[in-house]
């Protein structure tokens, strides 16, 4: 039963797919993600944007977007489906083995560990209401059954950013978001973010060391962030809301250092709903 599990410290980890790309990336990476799993189980979630547009082009499908967020039909889905949960997954999974650590590939359809609802019409920076369509928004559940089985036999989840309904429809959902309602759902201790910046950068393109909710609604308000880092930022704002104590985004293109100090830290209030409360 899931009562009668004892929560491990937890670090998720999101991974950008920007990352993975090229071979030697791939092997540098898989070792970080590797040497970090020794440390602490560890539940990696990762995207790949890039590759997605690749094929897509390829495919002869016009890419729609909206503030950074995919509008998804049928055609972009099955896609999204291919890349991540084939190609982008198992090359990673394959790596992470060879690394030294045992790792096992899934999806959030995959027990439902991904439990997600379609996202609501959107209304865009500039006042319009779209429909982002086959796009879910993960939502929150007791710890997921499968994901704590693994981690205590001493394997390593990585988990491709595809969601699924309740009624079993596979969605497109935002790796940053599926991280970070993971990390709750896990009763993480820790929620990594890891991306191609050093952070969140001020006006100066300078890494902040740690920033609360006023640096981040004036960085917003100021347009000095992008579509990419605001979503990042809601999404750990949302952890830190849900009860992950320690959040924070760092720079993967050199190393991934779990343990350093590089990077921002989400100092951002903590505010666990009351549904919540009683799991912990």
């Amino acid at each position: 039963m899931d009562s009668m599990w004892t929560e491990p410290d937890i670090l998720v980890l999101k991974l950008g797919g920007e990352l993975i790309e090229s071979g030697s990336d791939l092997k540098r990476v898989a070792g970080d993600l590797a040497n970090a799993a020794e440390c602490q189980p560890t539940v990696v979630v990762h995207g790949g944007g890039h590759e997605i547009d690749a094929e897509m082009k390829r495919a002869g499908i016009r890419k729609q977007a909206v503030d950074g967020l995919r509008i998804t039909d049928e055609s972009t889905l099955e896609v999204a489906v291919s890349v991540l949960a084939g190609r982008v997954n198992t090359r990673l999974v394959a790596a992470v083995n060879a690394a030294g650590r045992p790792a096992v590939g899934l999806t959030g359809a995959d027990g439902k560990i991904g439990l997600a609802e379609l996202a609501p019409p959107y209304r865009t920076n500039a006042g319009h209401v779209v429909q982002l369509g086959l796009v879910g928004n993960p939502v929150a559940t007791a710890p997921p059954k499968l994901l704590s089985q693994l981690v205590d036999a001493g394997y390593t989840p990585i988990i491709a950013s595809i969601g699924v309904t309740r009624d079993g429809q596979l969605v497109n959902v935002n790796a940053d978001a599926l991280a970070a309602q993971l990390a709750v759902n896990l009763h993480a201790t820790t929620l990594m973010v890891v991306g191609t910046t050093a952070g969140v950068l001020d006006i100066d393109q300078r890494s902040l060391p740690r920033v609360n909710d006023e640096d981040i609604e004036r960085l917003v308000a100021n347009g000095v962030i992008s579509a990419g880092m605001v979503a990042k930022l809601t999404s750990c704002r949302a952890a830190r809301q849900g009860g992950v104590p320690n959040v924070r985004i760092i720079d993967g293109r050199t190393s991934i250092d779990v343990n350093g100090g590089t990077g921002t830290i989400i100092d951002t209030a903590t505010v666990v709903p009351e549904k919540e409360k009683a799991k912990l």
